[in-house]
């Protein structure tokens, strides 16, 4: 953040110029947008020369889609945090760019108000994505439904060790963005049965929602 304002610094990375107006638009005066860019080539030496806080990426841009952005800057700057920003909601987009380092992905049909927090999160070290790509992350980085986690890991919240072993695969099914319904079919329990597990999930880690759940989940190294 600049030491003046206070304010997040943001540089843009989309291909199109509307879009890019859209957003600094809807960024408001709560962030300082430094640079912009509609190409890799151009990303990366505008992104280079600014070292903003957060870079609002697309995915797919000319000269090699955002992740060849990432991938050339993310060692040379580790104070810069990635949030990508697309249309798409292809499985094989978000697990590209999260691979590469984004610290989340949301799409072009976020509101204003929600994009704004976004940037606050990503910037603060949180990460930030609905719970259907957070399903899309969990799939491609879990090892399986109820995966252990290490008891001395630090990042580790020890709520997890209050869960059941059936409560653990409700949260990640719920983290995932499953419904009710979708989760009590593939565990082979009742809608009721599963509303019981969730409530006793956030109890005991002490979350409020499902979106607190899904953040919970990745912070702790679960997707």
């Amino acid at each position: 953040m600049t030491a003046a304002t206070g304010r997040t610094r943001v540089f843009l990375v989309d291909d199109h110029a509307m879009v890019r107006a859209g957003v600094r638009a809807e960024l408001g005066e709560e962030v300082e947008v430094v640079g912009e860019a509609a190409d890799v080539p151009t990303a990366v030496a505008g992104i280079r020369a600014s070292t903003p806080d957060v870079v609002l990426l697309d995915v797919h841009l000319p000269g090699g889609g955002g992740h060849a952005v990432l991938e050339s800057l993310r060692a040379e700057l580790p104070a810069t945090r990635w949030l990508a920003l697309s249309v798409s909601d292809a499985a094989e987009d978000v697990i590209a760019v999260i691979r590469a380092g984004a610290r989340g992905y949301v799409t072009k049909t976020i509101s204003g108000a929600d994009l704004r927090d976004a940037v606050r999160r990503v910037a603060e070290d949180d990460v930030v994505f609905s719970p259907r790509l957070a399903g899309f992350v969990l799939d491609a980085f879990s090892a399986g439904p109820a995966a252990p986690v290490p008891a001395d890991d630090p990042a580790t919240d020890p709520g997890l060790d209050l869960l059941s072993a059936r409560e653990r695969e409700v949260m990640q099914l719920l983290a995932r963005g499953y419904t009710y319904r979708e989760i009590g079919g593939r565990l082979f329990i009742s809608v009721k049965t599963v509303e019981s597990h969730a409530s006793n999930v956030l109890r005991k880690l002490q979350l409020s929602n499902r979106n607190e759940l899904t953040r919970w989940a990745a912070t702790n190294r679960l997707l």
